[in-house]
């Protein structure tokens, strides 16, 4: 079916990017994926695939194919955007891709469907809220549509600085992420009488300071900083009693965050404690570190080769970056999960207000994933 593959995708480019240019243009913020979710279900809807919705978030899960016959697939694509400051406008905006994840899943089983490819066992199409709040696929998780799973696959467009548009990695090796939250309490006092009050800015300098002191070993990635301070109000003369301030945490290997993790918290709630202010510190999000599949890799690489020839096909990169999309396999160990690295020519990065790529590689990641699917099918049987 390759040759009806790459028919179908050439007949159906203006679709996919006019389906790309809808989901940009109607970006949500995280658990906000409302109009995203109602566009979702009513594609679904126009293939025949019954899907699941649920009332407490706006995550979307469609059924295609019969569990009995073989193998439970899961292809799974996040939904929300960044809230951000674009050309002078603080709007939803998709500057991490999500929008061309969910364009090319949908493609992805639109093309199969389309081409009369009949599932050997049971596709999942997982369309997961919040993956920028590092709690949609706990979300998921919970509502356990992903225990049944054998292969799950995912796709992330990657930056130009990592990966050249028309290549394709079989995995993308995320560290692990935790983002901290932290408050510190003081008492307040005239600025002439310093003495008489906790200041709470002088707490926040230690941390900072303490934090910056943390050593990990040089030879596994590891970093940890302060990325946000509130402190003080609008009177130059009082000494602040209230502080807040946020922690980037990362790591290459889940164990390195853990020890990560307990060597920060102790830095920061004895240094900042240390003219006797109070100062509290919880984790308002965690994304793990990726776990390698090789099965799926080796099936993934086929499929890469298939669609973009040999000199398409480059290593799995290793990057900082954190992806909630791991937890599935945490969570359910027996899973081959794997994250297809997509190059797209995006620049200047992601996350940027004005972050852009080159949409064939819309048809390039509908391809591989299509291809994907036909290869789990042929290997598992």
């Amino acid at each position: 079916m390759i040759k009806e593959i790459n028919e179908w995708v050439a007949k159906c480019e203006d679709v996919i990017k006019s389906t790309y240019h809808h989901l940009h243009t109607h970006a949500e913020v995280s658990w906000r994926e409302v109009e995203t979710t109602k566009f979702l279900c009513s594609q679904l809807e126009k293939l025949g695939i019954r899907y699941e919705t649920f009332e407490d978030h706006t995550g979307v899960i469609g059924y295609w194919g019969n569990k009995e016959d073989g193998p439970t697939i899961g292809i799974r694509a996040d939904m929300d955007a960044l809230f951000q400051l674009v050309d002078g406008e603080w709007k939803a905006n998709h500057s991490c891709g999500h929008d061309a994840h969910m364009t090319m899943v949908l493609h992805t089983i639109t093309c199969l469907k389309e081409i009369g490819y009949t599932p050997k066992g049971l596709i999942k199409i997982i369309f997961q809220p919040a993956e920028e709040s590092g709690k949609g696929a706990q979300a998921i998780i919970e509502k356990g549509v992903i225990e049944d799973i054998n292969y799950l696959l995912g796709i992330h467009l990657r930056p130009i600085q990592e990966m050249e548009f028309g290549k394709a990695a079989p995995a993308i090796y995320h560290g692990a992420t935790t983002l901290l939250k932290g408050e510190v309490k003081g008492i307040q006092a005239h600025g002439a009488r310093p003495h008489l009050g906790i200041n709470v800015v002088d707490s926040v300098g230690s941390i900072i300071h303490a934090v910056n002191s943390v050593k990990m070993d040089p030879t596994v990635s590891a970093s940890a900083k302060v990325t946000m301070i509130k402190a003080g109000g609008d009177n130059l003369n009082t000494i602040p009693d209230h502080a807040e301030f946020g922690l980037d945490v990362r790591a290459e290997q889940n164990e390195v965050m853990t020890d990560l993790l307990k060597r920060v918290q102790h830095a920061v709630v004895t240094s900042g404690s240390v003219n006797h202010a109070e100062v509290k510190l919880e984790p308002l999000a965690s994304m793990v570190a990726a776990e390698a599949s090789s099965e799926l890799e080796r099936i993934v690489e086929v499929a890469i080769v298939e669609a973009l020839g040999e000199d398409g096909l480059v290593p799995p990169p290793v990057t900082p970056g954190g992806e909630d999309f791991h937890f599935y396999k945490q969570t359910y160990p027996h899973i081959q999960s794997t994250m297809v690295g997509l190059g797209t020519g995006l620049a200047p990065g992601l996350h940027h207000p004005n972050m852009s790529f080159n949409l064939d590689a819309l048809l390039n990641g509908v391809r591989i994933l299509s291809l994907a699917i036909l290869q789990i099918g042929k290997v598992s049987l």
